[in-house]
């Protein structure tokens, strides 16, 4: 406690986007908040990374489970201070079908993590921002949020509820001085993306999305899409008539469903 830097809290940091943003930030010289629950293998990459050991801990938490996300926060801020900024990124995304009883509980798991689990990272540090004045609250959401997609309803259903909730968050700290970003990821070449079985334009890697992440935050961008051309082709998408949209993605790949090979 007592560092000279701002502090980054990030959840979902043991791959992907969560330990790109953790390295772009680290660079940039802030301390590092790094929650998971695979805790080994963050320090697995914190060591190969030879990040200064005194400028960063790492935090237990399943963002599902309410309690466990609120405790990471409270320790966070006893142990290294108020963040300057916190971003949700831990996020599940499976394939699901509504005729099969067990998507259901697919569906309510992706609920639990993408949006239950951001309203709770949240939770700890809005009115300690909102007392001190300043802050960064992030949600990561995704070009998905824009429209529904074959297979992908509960992913594209909980990112469209990430887009709407961080909107009503920011209403309502307009007048704190917090600022609350909302980042919408195009394709990134991630764990997460690895296994799609469809074409992904304009593909990112962690890193490219980072830099241009740090920039929009950093900008308190109220809303980012990332990259820009993603964000074209949302809006395209948006603006087409749904019998046209739906011929279109008739037939398209869908997203694996939980233990489907």
């Amino acid at each position: 406690m007592g560092s000279p830097n701002p502090l980054l809290f990030v959840t979902g940091a043991s791959s992907g986007i969560g330990q790109a943003l953790a390295e772009r930030f680290h660079a940039a010289g802030y301390d590092l908040a790094l929650v998971a629950r695979r805790t080994s293998e963050v320090e697995a990459w914190a060591a190969a990374r030879r990040l200064d050991p005194g400028r960063w801990r790492i935090y237990g938490a399943d963002v599902a489970d309410v309690d466990s996300i609120v405790a990471a926060g409270t320790a966070c801020m006893a142990q290294q201070g108020l963040p300057a900024v916190v971003i949700a990124n831990a996020g599940i995304s499976i394939g699901m079908d509504s005729a099969v009883r067990g998507d259901l509980d697919v569906m309510a798991r992706t609920f639990a993590t993408n949006n239950l689990g951001l309203a709770a990272t949240f939770h700890p540090f809005v009115a300690a921002m909102a007392g001190r004045g300043s802050g960064r609250l992030v949600g990561i959401g995704s070009v998905a949020a824009i429209r529904g997609l074959p297979g992908h309803g509960a992913y594209c259903a909980s990112k469209a509820g990430v887009v709407a909730y961080c909107e009503s968050l920011r209403g309502e700290l307009r007048a704190s001085g917090v600022k609350v970003v909302t980042l919408c990821p195009g394709y990134v070449d991630t764990p997460l993306t690895q296994g799609n079985r469809y074409s992904m334009p304009f593909l990112l890697q962690p890193a490219e999305f980072a830099d241009r992440a740090f920039d929009a935050i950093r900008a308190g961008a109220s809303y980012r899409v990332i990259p820009w051309q993603m964000g074209v082709i949302a809006k395209l998408m948006r603006m087409l008539p749904n019998p046209l949209f739906d011929r279109v993605f008739e037939g398209r790949g869908r997203k694996r469903r939980e233990n489907e090979p």
